[in-house]
């Protein structure tokens, strides 16, 4: 998973001469461009032209790293086209080593770059675009909240109020197909004590936030759910969220939350 720290880390590298690896491939299943595994051709020509200018220009040394370099990254696609999403980033160079590869649920244009140093200005707009941060969905009864970093949700966490206990706690009951399972999460008329116990539990949930946020790294947070539930929410952070979108997502996938929210 992308974090600031290894993009720090990623900007201080750098080899001394031409050896380091920067591959960008576009594997979205959904992209009219990659029908039939179209990424594997763009893979293949990508990685043999950079040989060819290596072979032209008779450079056996850095011809030998890359070709180390690039029979390991064969190897990892390879392994594991099962994981290919939306796209796929690899930094790779043998001395020094550096061995940095990302599986993203982000857009990803195909490139391919052989430096001294890892070519990152696309992972830092991805980043940039979609960076940590904690998206919450906030109905009557509970809150749920989605650990995120570059389109990808790295834990699912809700928190369930009892109107009558007045407590709540956590709780993490997904069904089979990943959709988050609820009791009635919508009440259209609450009275006074329930509005009030709604409130203060969201109050509550607000100050646990906070602790995520400092805890998780959260550069942005996200507020979705119906309009009354949202705004109630939104107001109790005590810094104004990214966003907040008047629209109820408690019973989508995680992936269908991510689109509606972070690529609106």
């Amino acid at each position: 998973m992308t974090s600031s720290k290894e993009l720090q880390n990623l900007r201080d590298f750098h080899s001394g001469t031409r050896g380091v690896m920067s591959v960008y491939l576009n594997t979205n299943p959904g992209d009219p461009e990659q029908l039939n595994g179209a990424w594997d051709i763009h893979l293949k020509n990508g990685l043999k032209q950079i040989e060819k200018s290596l072979s032209d220009s008779q450079k056996e040394d850095e011809l030998n790293y890359f070709s180390k370099i690039k029979k390991k990254i064969l190897k990892e696609i390879d392994d594991n086209k099962k994981e290919l999403n939306k796209g796929l980033v690899i930094f790779a160079s043998e001395e020094p080593e550096l061995w940095s590869v990302h599986y993203v649920q982000v857009p990803v244009k195909s490139s391919f770059h052989w430096e001294d140093h890892p070519v990152i200005e696309q992972l830092e707009y991805m980043y940039k675009a979609y960076p940590e941060a904690g998206i919450v969905l906030p109905s009557f009864g509970e809150v749920r909240i989605l650990d995120t970093a570059m389109g990808v949700v790295k834990e699912d966490m809700t928190y369930i109020f009892d109107a009558n206990l007045e407590v709540w706690g956590e709780h993490k009951d997904m069904d089979p197909d990943g959709k988050h399972v609820i009791g009635n999460s919508h009440i259209e008329f609450l009275d006074d004590r329930l509005k009030e116990n709604l409130y203060r539990f969201f109050k509550g949930m607000a100050t646990n936030l906070e602790r995520l946020k400092k805890e998780r790294g959260w550069i942005e947070i996200h507020v979705s759910g119906e309009t009354e539930y949202a705004l109630a929410f939104e107001k109790t952070l005590r810094e104004k969220p990214a966003s907040c979108i008047f629209k109820n997502l408690n019973n989508s996938k995680p992936a269908e939350i991510i689109k509606h929210v972070l690529e609106k």
